[in-house]
């Protein structure tokens, strides 16, 4: 098999931020100039980024402007250990088996890079970036500009010299990142959206990926998480309030808000929260074959059938008593279920607060309540030679929802063996 590498950059990628833009905060704290000088510092940052600037012109006034020292590094690798991209943190498994794989390309410093990464199983060797100059007392004077990560183009500079063989595929935000797409040097370009997103980039690259989740899954490697939340369509209806959808879109959920309930998405939604008065009818409930779970800003008898949730697997959660909540309270909910398997404050399902187990995959299967479902689930995992960490059942009268946590090797036939075991209303890995 051809050798795949990772090319993957740091600033607004693999962290929230720009590393630059934070040191020059941390070194001009106490400047009173510090506002407009960290102003210069950013535009010069966002015009190398969309590509209206050479790297090189921005980098070196950048560095001029910082009036740094190596206190205010340390600062600042304590500051980035903390904005380490939520996707990226969450997928350590992948850099653990990758490790070999993953070159980390930057323009940035290795002396604030270097500490960040190390963390996440990432070799020292593959850590690409600038060097800064120091007098001798620890002040910034400058960088190596014989680097080729220094100058124009670097990122194009750097690769053509290394000669990988294999396939290539760089993750970035930046026009820097794009170049290696367009040099010719990397099978695809993704863009990567989660903390900033350039639509000179976005619009130029292969695929644009909302975060690092989204392109585990569609390279299929390993991952915290088996079906990115982005890909999970979240259909609001009606007037609920701006917290609401604020909590699920931050948890990463695709949302749409709309005042009325339009058929053409009914096939597609995974999650639906409405607003109080507001209705599925039974029709279309029976067509929404993804939806896993609804959310109801009120009491949902008369509005919703949850016989019919019920019987296809669809949680519901409602305030029943409409009671005044804050507008987390129902997402929060519905959150809960679909990263974690909980059903407490469910009205139709068995309510259960489950556990976190780390480095597992969770399975829930929601089935008819027969006898010897659980022998069966257990006889496919058993003949696969899965183990088994911890195990959960609960049953009401109609519907059985077992969960099930298992080591993370295995082939994927299993899962299709479990969705088919009779009475299977609903099966789906959660992590």
């Amino acid at each position: 098999m051809e050798q795949s590498y990772y090319i993957i950059d740091f600033d607004s990628t693999f962290t929230q931020v720009e590393a630059l833009d934070e040191l020059a905060k941390i070194s001009l704290s106490n400047n009173t100039e510090s506002e407009q000088i960290y102003l210069e510092i950013e535009a010069l940052t966002n015009a190398a980024m969309d590509g209206k600037l050479s790297f090189t012109e921005s980098l070196e006034k950048r560095v001029q402007l910082l009036h740094a020292n190596q206190t205010h590094l340390q600062t600042l690798i304590s500051f980035l250990k903390k904005k380490v991209s939520t996707s990226f943190s969450r997928n350590r498994i992948f850099f653990q088996k990758h490790a070999k794989d993953v070159l980390i390309v930057s323009g940035g410093f290795k002396e604030f890079i270097t500490p960040v990464v190390s963390q996440y199983s990432i070799l020292p060797e593959n850590i690409y970036a600038n060097t800064f100059l120091f007098d001798t007392e620890g002040n910034i004077i400058g960088y190596d500009k014989n680097n080729p990560l220094s100058q124009e183009g670097g990122k194009v500079k750097l690769l053509k010299g290394m000669n990988l063989q294999g396939d290539l595929y760089g993750i970035g935000d930046g026009y820097s990142d794009f170049q290696l797409k367009e040099s010719g040097l990397i099978k695809k370009f993704y863009a990567f959206t989660e903390n900033i997103a350039r639509e000179s980039i976005t619009k130029r690259a292969d695929h644009i990926t909302p975060n690092f989740d989204e392109f585990l899954y569609i390279n299929n490697l390993p991952r915290a998480i088996s079906y990115p939340k982005n890909r999970i369509l979240c259909l609001i209806i009606g007037d609920v309030p701006q917290e609401s959808i604020n909590f699920l879109q931050k948890d990463g959920f695709s949302i749409r808000h709309k005042e009325t309930f339009e058929d053409k998405y009914t096939k597609d939604i995974g999650m639906l929260l409405l607003a109080n008065n507001q209705q599925i009818d039974s029709e279309q409930l029976k067509k929404a074959e993804k939806l896993k779970v609804i959310g109801y800003l009120g009491n949902v008898k008369e509005h919703v059938d949850t016989e019919i949730c019920t019987d296809m697997g669809i949680i519901v959660f409602d305030d029943s008593k409409e009671n005044p909540r804050n507008g987390k309270f129902i997402p929060k909910r519905m959150a809960d279920f679909m990263n974690q398997g909980h059903t407490n404050s469910s009205c139709n399902f068995p309510n259960i607060q489950l556990p976190r187990i780390k480095n597992a995959h969770r399975m829930i299967h929601i089935h008819q309540n027969v006898p010897g479902i659980m022998a069966k689930i257990n006889h496919v995992l058993a003949k696969n030679n899965i183990n088994i960490l911890a195990q959960f059942l609960l049953t009401n009268p109609k519907i059985g929802y077992a969960i099930t946590d298992i080591d993370t090797g295995y082939e994927k036939s299993v899962l299709k063996e479990l969705k088919k075991i009779e009475n299977t209303i609903k099966f789906r890995l959660l992590y």
